[in-house]
């Protein structure tokens, strides 16, 4: 005769547990929501400000190759960091609060942004700066009118790279309690490994990531449009 523990776990096993279930998503549909909203703004404001801190380094870098070096080197450096310690460093700080997360976000991907942002930037014709120098250019206006059109498409693709990369590294945040869709692929695997709440979350995040890089692509033809005649 099977105890009650024992016909429990029959129970459990014998439960239906598809890899997908619709009913699923909207039993749970303001949850999910809100995992979603917190996983949005949490990519978007480590790209947001990623990319500021990164611009005025590859500027830095740019000037001297003895810059270069330390700057990429920093950078290279921090990505090296497991995301366990990293939030072990930064959350005696900010708490175990979503700060914590956007923090690690915003130096993970430094390391795509920086080098991005060099490679577009070391990529602009020396004669072409030369040119608008002699046409009267100072820095700030041979910058913005100059070397920043031309360096676009390699900064839109340090963009995507670095957000398709951070939608990801996104879901480590469970560790602190704020790891949006990620919350959910941890919550399946506490309740049994239940698939279901597994592959929505993993399948959110995956979604969320071509979604980003779509509309990253098509701002960047918007932004380049003298950059499409030579593509196939």
């Amino acid at each position: 005769m099977l105890s009650a523990a024992s016909r429990d776990a029959l129970a459990v096993d014998a439960a239906p547990n598809p890899w997908f279930d619709p009913s699923y998503v909207t039993r749970n549909w303001e949850s999910i929501l809100g995992y979603l909203g917190e996983h949005v703004r949490l990519t978007v404001g480590a790209v947001v400000v990623g990319a500021l801190i990164a611009l005025p380094l590859a500027l830095l870098a740019r000037r001297s190759r003895w810059l270069s070096g330390p700057v990429l080197g920093l950078s290279t450096l921090i990505y090296t960091i497991p995301s366990l310690a990293m939030f072990a460093f930064v959350a005696p700080i900010t708490g175990l609060t979503a700060t914590t997360v956007l923090v690690g976000l915003v130096l993970y991907s430094l390391v795509i942004l920086v080098r991005n942002f060099l490679a577009g930037l070391q990529a602009v014709p020396p004669d072409v700066q030369e040119a608008a120098r002699g046409m009267g250019y100072g820095p700030a206006r041979l910058f913005w009118q100059v070397e920043l059109p031309l360096a676009l498409p390699a900064f839109m693709a340090g963009l995507r790279i670095a957000t398709v990369s951070t939608v990801a590294l996104t879901t480590v945040g469970v560790i602190v309690g704020h790891g949006g869709l990620g919350q959910l692929i941890t919550g399946g695997f506490n309740a049994n490994f239940y698939r279901a709440e597994i592959v929505t979350g993993a399948l959110g995040c995956v979604l969320l990531a071509l979604l980003a890089d779509l509309l990253l692509a098509g701002a960047e033809r918007l932004l380049t449009p003298w950059a499409r005649g030579g593509r196939t």
